[in-house]
């Protein structure tokens, strides 16, 4: 007979790894699962400096996360254990966030945590404690679909997580449970009120939580000084508009902060590494319909082969809606034709993969882009301002 995890054995003789950041999701998951009678462990993991962010709200697994990790354990009455992962986080995460940016993409450091920390090495550290699960407090659902378990979006839609994970494997997500996939967050919050947790009305973390002051460039500057190396601001001609102090402060997209001025807005169509090339142009040039993706991890059952031709609907960003689409997997790699075209596609960020665009639509799996190609269009002749009458007005 299943348990509520649909693991054999009675909740007592399971016992389940709990990944606790310090935050109100894991620790009322940790709290749900012992008052189910679980053998609970919970395990933080100390990823950098928790001096720097003692104190600071929207910081994760750091100083206070710490703190409140190892007292809501003490409350439930668990064992807690701190991992210092400090040094694998930063050449996993951080440095790989650098090295992303100066390579002009635009990097999702949340997706490489879960891929290279807590759901690769954490993992391991559970299998390790006897565990026969490691739960977290991500929103999202996992169920049992035939051959294994699959992955679906969560219940409450505006707090979907799914397109951090897209990158669990078949493997890992056999393991792994998410006990608040079908709750919103009030009701996490009013759970942990009832079970009597000082964290209930603690602050969710923020996307880029390892950057203290809120301005990443200035850590990939400390950690690579030539990311700031100037270059040319060009149009699509080839034509230059002006220069720029380091790639790293553009994104595909951007309007403002190009420090030029046209006769009609302009956007950051690519990044051009090699060169230090900012490009833009026109926002017609940002809409793509195809997408290149690498690092693919297919989650949607058999091969990804055999399922060139479907329709899929697909994430670019974690706050836009699914688009549809056509996927493509073959000989020449993965790549999705979108139906309707999508804006400010930028290499870096991660594709996912729905087969619905509405509810809990279950997760197929993704890839990170490699490369955005628009529709051909006529390029509009611009009247543009020299760069240096466009900074003497500016």
């Amino acid at each position: 007979m299943l348990n509520s995890l649909d693991l054999e054995g009675r909740p007592e003789e399971t016992r389940v790894v709990v990944a606790m950041s310090g935050g109100v999701d894991s620790s009322v998951t940790a709290a749900l699962l012992k008052a189910e009678g679980y053998d609970v462990v919970g395990v933080t993991l100390q990823l950098y400096d928790h001096g720097a962010a003692m104190h600071r709200k929207g910081a994760c697994c750091a100083g206070r996360d710490i703190h409140d990790a190892r007292a809501v354990a003490e409350r439930i009455g668990i064992p807690h254990y701190v991992l210092n992962y400090e040094s694998r986080f930063k050449e996993a995460v951080i440095d790989r966030f650098a090295e992303s940016y100066i390579a002009g993409e635009t990097p999702v450091p949340c997706i490489a945590c879960n891929q290279s920390v807590k759901f690769h090495d954490l993992l391991s550290t559970a299998k390790d404690l006897g565990a026969q699960a490691m739960a977290t407090g991500h929103y999202i659902c996992s169920r049992n679909a035939g051959s294994g378990r699959a992955l679906y979006r969560a219940k409450d839609e505006e707090r979907d997580q799914s397109y951090f994970l897209f990158a669990t494997t078949q493997e890992q997500l056999d393991f792994l449970r998410f006990p608040l996939g079908d709750l919103t967050k009030a009701q996490t919050r009013d759970l942990a009120r009832r079970f009597g947790l000082d964290i209930a009305d603690k602050p969710d973390s923020q996307d880029i939580c390892f950057v203290v002051n809120g301005r990443y460039t200035d850590m990939i500057q400390r950690l690579i000084p030539s990311a700031a190396d100037a270059g040319e601001v060009v149009d699509l001609q080839g034509k230059v508009l002006g220069r720029h102090e380091g790639i790293i402060h553009f994104t595909v997209g951007q309007r403002k902060g190009l420090g030029i001025a046209a006769g009609a807005p302009l956007y950051v169509v690519r990044l051009e590494p090699e060169t230090r090339r900012v490009v833009v142009g026109p926002r017609e040039a940002l809409r793509a319909h195809r997408i290149a993706l690498r690092d693919i991890n297919w989650i949607g059952g058999g091969k990804i082969e055999d399922a060139s031709g479907r329709e899929v609907f697909v994430k670019v960003r974690s706050t836009r809606p699914p688009q549809p689409a056509l996927l493509h997997a073959g000989s020449d790699g993965v790549s999705v034709e979108l139906i309707e075209g999508e804006e400010g596609v930028s290499p870096g960020q991660a594709c996912v993969l729905y087969d619905a665009p509405l509810g809990q639509a279950r997760v197929l799996g993704g890839g990170f882009i490699t490369k955005a190609v628009p529709r051909t269009y006529a390029v509009p002749q611009v009247e543009h301002k020299s760069f240096a009458a466009a900074r003497a007005v500016s």
